[in-house]
């Protein structure tokens, strides 16, 4: 395990393109502990469907990963792990979190990647990971992990 990541990520880390997006998520992938919530933080365009595409890799799925905003979540069973990516965004109030009946797809070990928490505070674990995500004036992209989880 490599928890060098965690040390780069709670500094804050800056990507130039997309592919080093995603392979820095693909590094917090390996170190991450089985079953966790990884809470993304940021606006609209910031890279958080291309970070999850990134622990996809990680965790060994082959698919091709995107954005569930449509169908509010969508799961995806890795070699490693199984990724359910969550798009809170369409949610109009944080109880409809409970009718999706996610607690039914998190076989263990599982990684819960919620973009917009913020729609669903209330239901977010007190150990989830909570990464933000941003964008510079000149584009680079920025990484880092707020607060949560142990290792």
């Amino acid at each position: 395990m490599d928890s060098s990541i965690f040390v780069e990520l709670r500094a804050g880390a800056t990507t130039a393109t997309a592919e080093e997006t995603r392979a820095l998520a693909a590094r917090l992938a390996e170190a991450l502990p089985p079953d966790c919530v990884l809470a993304l933080h940021g606006d609209l365009g910031v890279g958080k469907t291309t970070f999850v595409q990134g622990l996809a890799a990680g965790f060994g799925v082959a698919g091709h990963v995107t954005s569930p905003t449509f169908n509010i979540f969508t799961l995806h069973r890795g070699s490693k792990r199984t990724l359910v990516h969550l798009d809170a965004y369409r949610l109009e109030h944080p109880d409809q979190i409970e009718e999706l009946m996610l607690e039914d797809f998190l076989t263990s070990p599982w990684c819960l990647a919620v973009e917009w928490p913020s729609k669903i505070d209330a239901w977010i674990p007190a150990d989830a990971w909570h990464v933000e995500l941003g964008i510079l004036p000149d584009e680079r992209h920025t990484v880092r992990l707020l607060a949560g989880g142990t290792v």
